[in-house]
């Protein structure tokens, strides 16, 4: 049955932004923390990064667990710049996506993050694809360690959905982590999971007919 949605929630991750998972444990290896890896994966993730995601841990506390986790010299900049290794870049093709998509949805923007990558990932996009201000592509743009809330838990959803006054039987989510896409058709979205290995969002939205 073809479905009609008034609302496309998006992932940034993966889905606009390009990211390396292991570039970070890579990173950290370099500098001798050799189980960095085992900490923080797409997958799943230590009780210290969710925290530093929802906003209970400060950018402070979080290098200061790395430090007690690592070892006691390594410096804020060091911490920072291995923690952004990660991310990657925004290909230009997807933020003209999202500006098509804004012509026919209401399009929202749903990422887990944290308070060291969010001016990373927005001075990159400004410096490589002149957006000054990221979540002006959006109709409403949220990061997890401003409302306290995270992915997969219903509550991240329908607060931003509320928001919005977005009715989740008209909106489609999609994220390229299967247990976010679980847990936002547990909360009554639809949901797509974008498998990153078999396309991306550009190929994603042509498949579902979105722009047809």
């Amino acid at each position: 049955m073809e479905q009609h949605y008034d609302t496309l929630l998006l992932d940034l991750g993966g889905v606009l932004i390009d990211v390396d998972y292991h570039a970070s444990a890579r990173a950290f290896q370099e500098l001798g923390f050799s189980d960095f890896d085992s900490l923080y994966s797409k997958a799943k993730q230590d009780h210290l990064f969710d925290g530093f995601e929802t906003g209970d841990l400060s950018p402070a506390e979080f290098r200061d667990r790395i430090r007690q986790l690592f070892r006691p010299d390594i410096t804020d900049p060091q911490i920072d710049t291995c923690w952004n290794s990660m991310l990657g870049s925004v290909p230009q093709e997807r933020i003209h996506l999202v500006e098509r998509l804004k012509e026919r949805y209401q399009v929202l923007l749903l990422s887990n993050t944290n308070a060291i990558h969010v001016p990373a990932f927005e001075a990159i996009i400004a410096r490589e694809n002149g957006v000054a201000h990221f979540k002006d592509l959006f109709h409403g743009a949220y990061y997890s360690c401003e409302i306290g809330l995270r992915k997969p838990d219903a509550a991240s959803f329908l607060h931003v959905l509320e928001k919005h006054e977005a009715d989740p039987a008209r909106t489609l989510f999609i994220d390229d982590s299967i247990q976010h896409v679980l847990g936002a058709r547990a909360a009554g979205l639809h949901a797509e999971h974008l498998e990153l290995e078999k396309e991306d969002v550009i190929a994603l939205v042509d498949r579902l007919k979105l722009l047809s």
